[in-house]
Formats: structure tokens, C-alpha cells, sequence
């Protein structure tokens, strides 16, 4: 659509409150889940990152890609250098063929890797106080969690992108 000389589009914000701009009922993953599941679930579903829940699905985190890579970055390889003379071995102390590499399976749990901050709103918190919470926390998304605490939703800046719509008068 064109824009008539001399006037200029203005966008405004096609919801009231929270609830209208969030994704409902959000994919989570819970504390105890392994790395492993949480990198497969964001893998999978094309995540960037997903909301960490306790027991109760109560949010206490959020795992990110940045977490994942940030801890892989952290590790250290404990991995015995290439001798010419070594050759690896099962616990069994059988020896490993040529060919064939030994996988220490990781058991670190997604609560030991998370961020451990919630930026939570309430579902009638109004438009212009999410938009406040985004600009003054710095962050992509925010929670949506109902009376008690238990996660119900979740705004990213791209769900309040959606949201936008041009003025035509």
C-alpha cells in the first residue's frame, strides 16, 4: 500500500494485555532433563531457547543455545592425548579396535547449565508494561505465569512483532 505524499505510516500494537500476546501453553523442558534432551528438543523444534520448569511447572530458568555452547566452551577434555604407543580401552579393560571411539555419555542436568533468572508477567499485565519489562531487562522473551506461579505462556520480541499493524487513516 502506498503512503499518500506527506503522510507517514504509524504502527500500533494490536493487543491489550500479556495474555493476547503470548504463545499459549509454551514447549518446556524440565530441570532434571539431561543437556542431551534439551540440545535434541532445540534441535527439533527449532528453538533458540525454551523455558527450564520445576515439578510443579513452575519456570525457574531458561536453557539457550548460548548455555549449551558456553558450557561445551567450558569443558574440559579429559580425553588422554595420542600417544603412538596408546591404544584406548573399556572400563572392562578390553581394547578398542581401530576405527571405533569411546563415548563418555554426559549426565549433566539442564539445571546445572541454565540461566537462572525468570522475568515473569502476569496474563492481564498491560501491553505497555510488557514492552517496559523487554526494554528495561534486556531480554527476548518474558513468561507469562498464572496465580500460582505455574508457566502458562511465554512472549518473545518476534510474538509482539507479529502483533504490530500499520495505521491507515
Amino acid at each position: 500500500m502506498k503512503n499518500p505524499v506527506g503522510r507517514k505510516n504509524r504502527l500500533y500494537l494490536d493487543a491489550e494485555t500479556a495474555a493476547d500476546l503470548m504463545v499459549p501453553n509454551p514447549i518446556s523442558i524440565e530441570e532434571d532433563a539431561t543437556v542431551r534432551e534439551a540440545i535434541a528438543m532445540l534441535i527439533d523444534r527449532g528453538f533458540s531457547a525454551a523455558p527450564v520448569i520445576d515439578a510443579a511447572g513452575r519456570p525457574v530458568g531458561v536453557i539457550s543455545r548460548t548455555d549449551i555452547v558456553r558450557r561445551d566452551r567450558e569443558m574440559v577434555n579429559l580425553c588422554p592425548p595420542y600417544f603412538a604407543d596408546y591404544e584406548p580401552m573399556l572400563p572392562s579393560k578390553e581394547k578398542v579396535g581401530s576405527g571405533f571411539q569411546i563415548e563418555v555419555p554426559d549426565t549433566t542436568r539442564v539445571k546445572e547449565i541454565m540461566t537462572p533468572i525468570v522475568f515473569a508477567v502476569p496474563p492481564t499485565c498491560p501491553v505497555s508494561n510488557v514492552i517496559e519489562e523487554f526494554l528495561a531487562r534486556k531480554v527476548h522473551r518474558l513468561f507469562v505465569v498464572d496465580e500460582g506461579g505455574a508457566l502458562i505462556g511465554v512472549i518473545s520480541a518476534l510474538d509482539i512483532l507479529r502483533h504490530l499493524r500499520g495505521d491507515t487513516d
